[in-house]
């Protein structure tokens, strides 16, 4: 068997998290039993919500245990198998973490799916056709619910998540708006992700400022917003919001590292009988087919054209995912593991 290269937490962070959080350790790899299959990892997937994971707080998943694998997604191959469900060669999407192979029990259900890279790059398993893409896909179709020539915003409009939701707003008829932070993401969110318009947040000191900017880009005002970021964002958006405006609520990385993020007109909630929900997408397993399905034909036929950061090498995902909470990454962060 193989030696197995993985990124343990060592420590939490004293608020914003640092590379000495982890640690890179080197192990042998475990003899399969029976009903098990090994996966050597192309890619493992870094995201936003691995930051809130490192604090030992309550929240909706239990915190990341210390002095074990990073948890995340992987994409790979399986390269031997003792299960009938999984063959040699098997491109498969699992939660293998931060190492260079796992080892799956092929029937806990969940654990590996197979994939087809026959029109869909592999690594796009872990993006718009994956966890990031569904999410995008749940929050719009389940809780924003739009019309066709309502007008939507997403925040962090070129990450994972928000580069997806341009074309399935396209594709309901709505206008796309995006927020996104310089103005070559906000360029390529207009040129190739197909957003009708893009905001660069950093040209704007304070929420007033950010909010006029969406009145401009919003002349019949907003009915749908999916929230990645909170803080100022959400200040600046909720002011623009029409009645009965419906606020899909997925992350709020402006305060992953432990600081307050208050909400300066809470009111606006109430005034404009607003629907404010938040998810978690795996929550929501029963619509991962459909999602999937539409996602993979948006890849397939070119209407969707995710791009994606890839960190070279398992040493490099600390930074890389240091990186991509300030910001740093271009669509999708990943780590290319071969």
């Amino acid at each position: 068997m193989p030696r197995n290269q993985q990124i343990l937490l060592d420590n939490r962070p004293a608020g914003e998290a640092v590379a000495g959080n982890f640690k890179l350790v080197s192990n042998e790899t475990p003899a399969l039993q029976d009903g098990q299959v090994l996966v050597r990892h192309h890619f493992l997937s870094l995201d936003p919500y691995m930051r809130g994971r490192m604090n030992d707080s309550k929240s909706y998943a239990a915190p990341q245990p210390l002095g074990q694998v990073m948890q995340g997604g992987t994409v790979g191959e399986v390269v031997e198998s003792r299960s009938p469900k999984f063959q040699p060669g098997d491109k498969v999407v699992g939660m293998g973490g931060w190492q260079q192979y796992s080892v799956v029990n092929a029937g806990q259900p969940g654990a590996l799916r197979k994939v087809d890279t026959t029109h869909v790059p592999l690594s796009h398993y872990l993006g718009a056709v994956g966890m990031p893409g569904v999410t995008a896909w749940y929050g719009l179709v389940k809780i924003i619910e739009p019309q066709a020539g309502q007008t939507v915003v997403v925040s962090a409009a070129t990450g994972a998540v928000g580069s997806a939701f341009a074309a399935l707003a396209k594709a309901r008829g709505c206008r796309a708006v995006g927020i996104a932070g310089g103005p070559d993401k906000c360029k390529y969110a207009v040129e190739e992700l197909g957003f009708d318009a893009c905001i660069d947040y950093k040209l704007h000191n304070d929420a007033a400022s950010l909010s006029a900017a969406l009145e401009g880009a919003c002349p019949k005002g907003i009915d749908g917003y999916f929230e990645n970021v909170g803080g100022m964002v959400l200040d600046a958006v909720l002011p623009r919001m029409n009645d009965f405006g419906r606020i899909a609520l997925c992350g709020m990385i402006a305060g992953y590292d432990g600081k307050p993020l208050p909400l300066s007109h809470p009111a606006l909630i109430l005034t404009a009988r607003l629907k404010l929900q938040g998810f978690i997408v795996s929550e929501h397993m029963e619509v991962w087919p459909e999602a999937l399905k539409e996602l993979g034909t948006l890849v397939g036929t070119g209407k969707l054209r995710p791009r994606e950061s890839v960190a070279q090498g398992i040493e490099a995902a600390p930074e890389a995912f240091l990186g991509l909470l300030k910001g740093k990454n271009f669509g999708k962060q990943l780590v290319k593991l071969i």
